[in-house]
Parts: structure tokens; sequence; C-alpha cells
């Protein structure tokens, strides 16, 4: 089989966090446990050059270090810098991944601004362009001003406000209040005591209202029909319009008309041939249009400006709380203006119409599926997508101008396309009916957003728009995994282009993992101080450099003082020492079916532990095996003993498991199967209960082949989860004779559940867990009597001759596990030995404990009445609350339980001991 899969292509601006290690770790057990099976494998790895984000780092590092601005250097010299900056920093997300033990294919590396990934997006754009699905058309945009360019929707944060909140917003000088609902008068031209009220949250944008509109039905305006009024900042008239898109029922049921500034003004004023206005300009200032004393204002310092003027004018008619939605732009934090722009745009609708369809048929699967739901709905929905933006750093448009050498049709500029200038040269040609020689081309200096190189990663990484020997075996993906967060952003325009471009599907199969959040619940944040550097966790850091990185940082003062003092809450003594193991594993112990992942460090140290358990039981397997131990084949190994051969029969169940969780996908039932096989099975029952089997003279031969398949087979299991622990320690172990091993365990074949079935054993394994519950209340009766040290006889006594068969095949065991002297069966009918402790198991097995000699009753029993104390005290402050509801209600009453269930053993207890005091004969003094 082929198994293929690229890594989410993290932007070359920063560094990997928690977030990114979920990805790498879910990705890498899965190629790895590819490549154990024997598939033919490729993880592509990559970087995305982030436009926004990239020249933003750079552009500021040239202001702090030269005082120079990128219009000083000029665009080639500015590109130079950033190349310059990539290669100087871009290496530390490779130096991350290594670190985490990504095996990824770094011979076939890219980076989506490499010159393969060019011709891609220049082929890519051509091929829409000429199959009508790319146009460039005059029409509002999401604009950022703090970025000065065009965004796309789904970089548009729409935070919704319950009213009057004040924001601070990048270039403005004093916070910003919004969530107000302005009411503003607009007289009736020709009735000096007429007016129209009109409600607005964008007072700043009243210098571009065109018109007033009313909806034709309402009443209340039905006489001014036809009508204009006088703009109450400039006395111009505008015409009162009637339109069924108004809502009566909101505010005074009359809305100002802005085309230039609203999508849905614009959609009104096209309807009603009104020519818009545009009055904030690409940097947030406002324009020329509104008159010297606004012009080259801040767009909200302009705002309080305008209401001033509403005032003394006696034209504002309320000011009141409003609950309204506020467009942020994601990338920088401001808000979103729309503005009038030429621009480049894809056509969405037909190939997100597929898109839909192909989840809907089943062709595409979305994993968990709950998500389904907000994907049919985001395509069913979808608008089309401006490519512009206004950046020197990304791919250059590859779309020319005429700008001479032909005649001009009206106000429309003519625009060719081309693979290259003399393409484009050529294609002016045919459209001007002139020779290209003869005609101007200039270049559109806008680069193209960078979610269109990364919607073409998953073909263009494997050379396509060639069709490579890579693009031939590899393509469509096995699968796409990454994080819930990139649906859209990334996901849903890898499925429209690429079934556009290639035919075909990208992949079939999408797995969304969940958001990683702190351990309190929150977005990991710069600003919060919670982000971390998976090396941080893999190596340990002191609290001193986590605090040096975020001064080092750029947040503003005043969210660095709140940073700082919740990295010193979290982390007060620094990051212990987890290593990459213990992380990898922790993170891939959280299921993809739940909410947000909700990680801690303490949770990586509690894995840590769990290797630190692994190498331990490796170091005694080891010891125990001896140096001229050699092992059998797996198929040939047939164990001798009940307890040999249920630790085989969970040895197989964990491979099924694990076999299970791998084609699932779902990681965290991998996990919990090793973590259970090993701690649970090998480390705190089998290998306590071989020991003293280890030191008969001379030793049986089956424990130690058990013990050697136990780490061979548990240490291959793991190998996908935990690389380096396991490739450590299975190098350590001895070759089985005959044929060649594999060089490394990443390479030798994965357990699989068909191999080992002849291990299963589900009925002893049955047997062997009422064993174990006799074990545990065996230790309940040692610690209610406090015996730490004696290892007191124990008899077992039932009516059913199944379940004396049962204990008698593992009495040693089951002496061994509970820490007591010699289990025996107490035929049934024989009187039990009196003043021995005594508990019932699942009601028709008796248990019966030697006290007699063991225990000083006089010594003990105020020690049990000091405990049976403190625990009523406890019981009655329980009992003394008031009722509380749900699961309040429902862990108080298991803890009433817990606590009357204990009172009632020491209750025992202490009458045993009460006899112990009237009956004392010699220890050990009871034959069967």
């Amino acid at each position: 089989m082929t198994f293929s899969m690229c890594i989410p292509p993290p932007n070359v601006t920063g560094s990997l966090h928690i977030g990114h290690a979920l990805t790498v770790a879910i990705q890498d057990a899965l190629v790895r446990w590819h490549r154990m099976r024997g598939d033919r494998v490729l993880w592509v790895p990559g970087s995305d050059h982030a436009g926004i984000a990239t020249q933003a780092v750079v552009e500021k590092q040239l202001w702090k270090e030269r005082g120079l601005r990128r219009h000083e250097l000029g665009r080639e010299d500015f590109l130079k810098e950033v190349w310059q900056w990539k290669e100087e920093k871009g290496g530390e997300i490779c130096e991350q991944l290594r670190a985490l033990g990504a095996s990824l294919d770094w011979d076939r590396e890219c980076f989506t601004m490499d010159a393969g990934s060019s011709v891609a997006v220049t082929e890519a754009f051509v091929q829409l362009y000429n199959a009508g699905l790319l146009y460039r058309n005059c029409q509002l945009v999401n604009w950022s001003c703090a970025l000065r360019s065009a965004i796309s929707d789904i970089e548009v944060e729409n935070r919704p406000l319950p009213g009057r909140t004040e924001l601070r917003l990048p270039g403005c000088p004093t916070p910003v209040s919004f969530g107000l609902l302005v009411s503003v008068a607009f007289p009736v031209d020709g009735e000096p005591d007429a007016e129209v009220v009109v409600g607005t949250t964008r007072p700043e944008t009243l210098p571009g209202d065109v018109a007033v509109a009313v909806h034709p039905d309402d009443s209340r305006y039905t006489r001014l029909h036809g009508r204009h009024l006088r703009h109450p900042l400039t006395g111009q008239l505008l015409p009162l319009i009637t339109d069924p898109a108004v809502d009566p029922q909101v505010g005074t049921g009359a809305v100002k008309v802005t085309p230039a500034h609203s999508p849905a003004d614009a959609e009104m004023g096209a309807r009603h041939g009104l020519s818009p206005l545009t009055v904030i300009a690409e940097d947030g200032t406002m324009t020329p249009l509104c008159g010297d004393w606004l012009q080259g204002l801040h767009r909200f310092v302009a705002r309080e400006k305008i209401m001033g003027a509403l005032r003394e004018r006696g034209q504002l008619r309320g000011l009141q709380d409003h609950p309204m939605v506020l467009p942020i732009c994601s990338r920088s934090g401001d808000v979103v203006e729309y503005l009038l722009k030429s621009q480049w745009f894809v056509r969405c609708q037909e190939m997100g119409d597929r898109a839909a369809q192909a989840v809907e048929s089943g062709a595409l699967k979305l994993c968990p599926s709950f998500h389904q739901k907000s994907w049919q709905h985001w395509f069913t929905h979808i608008g089309d997508w401006c490519v512009s933006r206004q950046l020197w750093w990304g791919h250059r448009i590859p779309a020319y101008l005429i700008t001479e050498g032909h005649d001009k049709q009206g106000d429309k500029d003519c625009w060719v396309v081309g693979r290259s200038e003399a393409e484009a040269r050529q294609a002016a040609a045919e459209l001007t009916g002139r020779p290209g020689t003869e005609l101007t081309l200039e270049r559109d200096p806008d680069v193209l957003d960078t979610w269109f190189s990364s919607a073409l990663f998953p073909f263009s990484a494997l050379g396509w728009p060639q069709k490579t020997p890579d693009l031939v075996h590899f393509y469509p993906l096995s699968l796409l995994e990454t994080g819930s967060d990139l649906l859209f952003f990334w996901v849903g325009r890898m499925v429209m282009l690429g079934t556009q471009l290639t035919g075909q599907l990208p992949f079939n199969k999408v797995l969304l993992h969940s958001m990683v959040r702190d351990r309190q619940g929150r977005k990991m944040s710069k600003s919060l101080g919670n982000v971390l550097d998976p090396r941080d966790i893999i190596s340990g850091v002191e609290l001193q450099v986590l605090q040096t990185k975020l001064r080092d940082g750029n947040l503003d003062p005043a969210e660095l003082a709140f940073a700082a003092a919740a990295q010193k809450k979290d982390f007060p003594h620094g990051i212990p020492e987890c290593g990459t193991d213990a992380l990898r594993f922790a993170l891939c112990s959280h299921g993809m079916l739940g909410g947000d992942l909700h990680l801690s460090v303490s949770e990586v140290l509690s894995c840590r532990h769990f290797c630190n358990k692994i190498w331990n039981a490796l170091r005694f397997i080891l010891n125990a095996l001896g140096e001229n131990f050699v092992p059998q084949p797996s198929e040939e190994l047939s164990p001798t003993s009940p307890m040999d051969t249920w630790i085989l029969s969970r040895l197989a169940l964990a491979a099924r498991e694990c076999e299970r969780g791998f084609l699932t996908q779902e990681l965290s039932l991998v996990t919990h199967a090793l973590h259970h096989f090993w701690l649970h099975n090998l480390c705190d029952v089998y290998l306590e209960a071989v020991k003293p089997v280890l030191l008969r003279k001379p030793r049986p031969p089956g424990p130690p082949q058990v013990l050697f398949s136990c780490a061979d087979v548990g240490l291959r299991l793991l190998a996908p989860l935990m690389p380096f622990l396991a490739e450590e320690l299975w190098q350590r172990l001895p070759q089985r004779p005959g044929g060649l091993s594999a060089p490394s365990i990443c390479v030798a074949p994965y357990p699989s559940a068909h191999s080992l079935e002849h291990w299963r054993q589900p009925e002893l394994e049955q047997n062997f867990s009422q064993v174990q519950e006799a074990v545990q209340v065996l230790r309940a009766l040692r610690a209610t009597y406090q015996l730490t040290k004696a290892r007191p006889q124990v008899l077992l006594q039932t009516l059913e001759s199944e379940e004396q068969d049962l204990f008698q095949a593992f009495l040693e065991p089951l002496g061994t596990l509970s820490h007591c002297g010699a289990v025996s069966i107490l035929p049934p009918g024989t009187t039990a030995p009196s003043g021995w402790a005594q508990a019932t198991l699942s009601g028709t097995v008796q248990i019966y404990m030697e006290l007699q000699g063991l225990v000083d009753p006089q010594t003990q029993l105020p020690r049990l009445a000091a405990r049976r104390l403190k625990l009523q005290k406890q019981l009655d402050g329980l009992m003394a609350q008031t009722p509380s509801e749900g699961e309040a209600e429902t862990q108080k009453q298991q803890r009433l339980s817990a606590l009357q269930l204990e009172l009632s053993k020491l209750d025992q207890a202490a009458s045993h001991l009460r006899q112990l005091m009237d009956e004392a004969p010699a220890p050990g003094s009871f034959k069967l």
C-alpha cells in the first residue's frame, strides 16, 4: 500500500507551539505505523511564506535596527531583506520538528515561495482565469487599514458586542467606543420643522451618505416619498428612497445609504443608481471628499469631531447602547473597513458546490463527522474570494495592464494574464489586434493571498503542474490531518482548487483535531503568556528564561505585564524536563471526538514517569534474560503456566486494540491500550508475580521467553508514539536466531492482531480478574490492620468447585501480589479459624487472613478508634451540608457511601481485634 500525507506548512515567521506539536505527534505516529506495516510512505515537509506576517516582522526589524521604511528601500531591495531574514530565521521550525521526532521525508522539503511553488501558483492562476473562474472587478472588499491590504472573509472575526465597549486599536491614540447607536436628524427640504431621524453605529461615514432609505410600506414616511433631505453636515440634498430591504421595525425605520463603505448599502445603491463616495482612505484616514476640517484625520478621531459638530448644530437626537457585531481583522486586531477596490476575485460558487457534494456523497470524509454540518453551511453561503493583497512579499499576480498602444473602451481597464510577460504580450496582441511590440504592459503590483499557494500545497509539493513520479504515485494524498480551526482557511480551499486543477479530490479523508488550550481553558496566546515552545517542555526551562522570551517578543507594555504575571503563576518554578516521548504520548492520549484539548505540564510529567516505568521494566527483563539467552520465534512460544498464558493474552489484546486505534486513526485508543498493558498488566502484575519464579533453581525456561516477547512486541507496539525510548530499549534486546533483524525498530514489523491471536485466552483473563479482586481485598485488609512487613497466611473458601479450580491455578501469584504468605483453599463445610480477619468476595467467596501473633490489639485498637473518629467527623460534615443539584450532589452521595463503607470496615476490624484479645494461640497454629 501507499500512504501519503503533507504537514500543514507552518508560518516561516515564528516557531512551533503546542498546537503544532499536536499535529506533528498525530501525523508522525500514523506515518511510523504505516512504515512498520511495510507501506510505501511519503510525508511531505514544508513551510509557508506567510505574506502579511513575514512582511510585518521584517518591516518592524528594518525600522528598529536601521530606521528605514520599505518604500525607502524599494521593492527589490526589500525582498532581498525578507529572503535574508528567512534564511537566518526560517531554520528554527526544522529544528523543532526534529526535536519532536518528526520522521518527515526531508529531501522533499518545500517552501511556498520556492521556484516549484511559484510555477504552480502561476499555472493555477492562468488556468482559473482561462476557465472563467478568476476575474477583476471594482467592488467592496474587507480592508485592514493597519495592514493596508485586503483580507478575505474568513480572516474577519465577527465580534459580538453587548453594548458600549471600549477597544484599543492599532494607530489610534485613544480607546474607541463601539456598541452605540447615534440618532441623527436629516431635515426635510422645504419643510423647516420636518426631519427624518436616522440611526447609525458609524457616524464617521456620514460624509459618504448619498441617500436615506425607508421601506415602501412604512406609513410614517409615505408623504415624504420622492422628497429630498438636507445632509446634516454638508447641507447637500439627498434623495429619500424606498427599498424593501429596509426593516421598519429597527430603529426609526430610516437608514442612511453609504454605498462605498457598506456591503448592504452597495447593493441598495446599485439598485437605485446611486454613485458611491469614498470617504475613508486605505490608511484609515478621511479623504479630501470630507472637506478640510476632516481630511487626513484618523477615522475614529474624525468620528468624535463629527459628533461634536452634530451637537453644535442641534442635529444629534440621541446616543444609546446598541448590541452589534464588529468586524475585526484577525491578523492585526484593527476594525475592518469596507472599501471599493479593483481586485482579483476567484468565483467560488461552482467549486464550492462540488466541495459540498463531495462530503454529501461520502467521496470526502470529514472526521469527526460533526464538522460536516458547518462544511455544508459554509459552502452553501460562500462568496467570491478576493485574492489580491497589497503587499510586496508573496507571489506577484501574473496579470498585466495594457497601459499604452490600444484604444481604451470607456473607463474600463484592459488586463491580460500570462505565465510570462511574453505570453501576456501575445494575449494582449490578440485582444487588441495590435503587434505586441507596440503595446506597453504594466504588471499588477499586488501579490496573491498566502492561502492561494497553501491551497495548492498537496499537489504543488509533488511537482504539479509537471506529471512527476511523485505526483503519479502519491496523489491524491491518503489523508489530510490538521487542526479544526483550518477547516475553511485551508482545507476547504484545497478541496476547491485541487478538484478544479487536478480533476481529483486532493485527499479522501480529513482528520481534524481539537484546539489546544491551557489548563484554564484559554486559547494559546502570546498576550496571555501561555504559548509554549515544545522544546521547553521537552528539555525543561527556568522561569527566568520564559520571562526573557516574553520580553524579547513584540507585546506592548500592558500585554507584557499581564503575560509575565500569568506565566509566573502557571510556572512558578519553570517547567521540568519531560522528554519528547512523554510530550508526544500526552498529546496523542486525547480523543479526537471531544471538545478542546486542555493540556497541562503535569500531565506530560505523568507520561514521563510512565516512560521511566518502561525503562525500569526493561532493565529488569534484560537482567532476567542474562547473557546467553536465545529467544524463541514468537509463533513457537507456548506458555506453560497460567500467569504466562495471562500476560501473553493481555499482550495480544493490547496489539488488537492498538491496531484498531491506528486503523480508525483514534490514537487515544492506542495510548490507553499501551498504558494499560505496560503499567497495569506487565509492571504491576506479571513482573511482580514472576519474581519468585525466577529465583527458583533450576529456573523454568518459560518465563524468560515470555518476558522477551512482552518486551519485543510491547516496544514495537509503542514505537510509533515513543520512537526514542522504544529505539533505545529495543536495540538492547537479544536478537532472534536465524534471519536478519531490522536495523531499527522504526522499520521492524508492527505486531498484527492476527499474528498474535493464538495467544488470546479471554476466559482465563476473566478468571484472573477475580484473582485480582481477591488481591485488592487482601491488600485492603492489610492496610486496615496496618500489616506492613508481616506475611499472613490466607484461606479461600467457596462452595463452587469451578471457583475452587480457578483460584487453585493462581494460589502462588495471589500470595505474591497481595504481599501475603501461603494461600490455601479451605474445603467447603470446614469451620473457619477463630480470630482471623474475614472479607467476602463477590458474595460467593470468603477470604480469611491470619492475624494472631501479627497484630497487637492493644496498640491497634486506639489507632482504629482515632481513624474512625476522623472519618465520622468528615461524614457528619457532609451530612450537614445543604442538598445540592446535579453532578455536585452525585459526587457528594458517592463520597458519603465511601465513608460509610470505610467506617463499616473499621468497625469490623475493631471487632476482630477484640476477639484476639480473648484468644491468643501461637501464630501459624492453624492447619488444614
